[in-house]
Parts: C-alpha cells; structure tokens; sequence
C-alpha cells in the first residue's frame, strides 16, 4: 500500500523534527573509544563506511560530549559494533556521568593504544584523518589500521529511541 505524503502538514526544519525523523530511521549501534589521560568513549548510531580503499569510516561526536575533547587530539580511535546481547554496554557508554570503563565493562589496551572492548562483533582501530566541522557537532573521517570482524551474534539497533534486535 503506498501512502501519499501530506505536504500540508510539513513542520519547519528544527531539532525537534529532526531527532523525530531519526527516531524512524533504524541504526547500527557502535561504541567509539579513544586514548586520554583516562579511557573515553561514547555510543554512535552515525557509523559509516565511506571508502573501502583506502579503507575509511566516519561518525559524528557533539561539541559537548564529554569524550570530544580527547577525540579532538587523538591521533586514533577504536570502533566497536555492538551485538544485540550488548544493549547495557551501549547504554552506559551511551549516559552522561557513567563509568564507561568500570566493572562490568571488560575492555583491553589494543594497538596505537586504544582501549578495544570486548565481546564485540567487530572492531577497528583506526587513524584520524579529517574532523570536519558540522553545526555543533565534528565528522571525524578515519582510516582503519587493524581490526577483528570475528566476533558472534547479530548487531544491536537503535529505533524509536530504544535498542532492538534484528529480527527476520
């Protein structure tokens, strides 16, 4: 059945719209980690692959996260996808004020030093190449380095402001 827009109801273009339009738009669910003088990190459903050579990805990181200072001087980062058995670590990494790197979350000290959760379903180091500036948030471009994609299970996703699973 197709459903025809009704223009009249457009709203203007405002962050309320927008967070309502992506709240339709199911997402991956990947953590970012970087090297500080403490371990940060943060969930990031704005994953994607931009280039597969040379291999590259981006996500998006707000001016005001806690992590961005870091992530603003590092030289790389480690990205993790998320299974669908991983929506507490998600959403630790994912509130404000957690400790992100406390118990239970098990992590490692990975290449270039990055911390590299474990568990995932995959996961990449990677080396900064561009912040670019978009509104109040950067769109970090980075180039992978080394990585694992064996890990087991299905990803997490985020939809209509929860976590979910891939359902068939």
């Amino acid at each position: 059945m197709t459903v025809t827009p009704d223009l009249h109801a457009a709203r203007p273009a405002t962050p309320d719209l927008l967070r309502s339009v992506f709240r339709r738009h199911a997402a991956g669910v990947a953590v970012i980690t970087a090297r500080g003088a403490a371990p940060v990190g943060f969930t990031a459903t704005s994953l994607t692959s931009v280039s597969a050579e040379p291999p590259v990805v981006s996500f998006g990181i707000g001016l005001g996260s806690s992590s961005w200072p870091t992530v603003a001087e590092a030289d790389h980062v480690g990205v993790h996808i998320l299974g669908e058995h991983q929506a507490d670590l998600a959403a630790t990494f994912a509130r404000s004020g957690a400790d992100r790197f406390g118990e239970p979350t098990r992590w490692h000290v990975g290449p270039e030093g990055v911390p590299v959760l474990d568990g995932v379903l995959a996961w990449l180091v990677c080396k900064v190449v561009a912040r670019v500036p978009a509104g109040d948030h950067r769109i970090v471009l980075a180039q992978a380095v080394c990585g694992d994609p064996a890990g087991d299970g299905s990803p997490l996703l985020y939809h209509q402001g929860r976590f979910n699973a891939l359902r068939d």
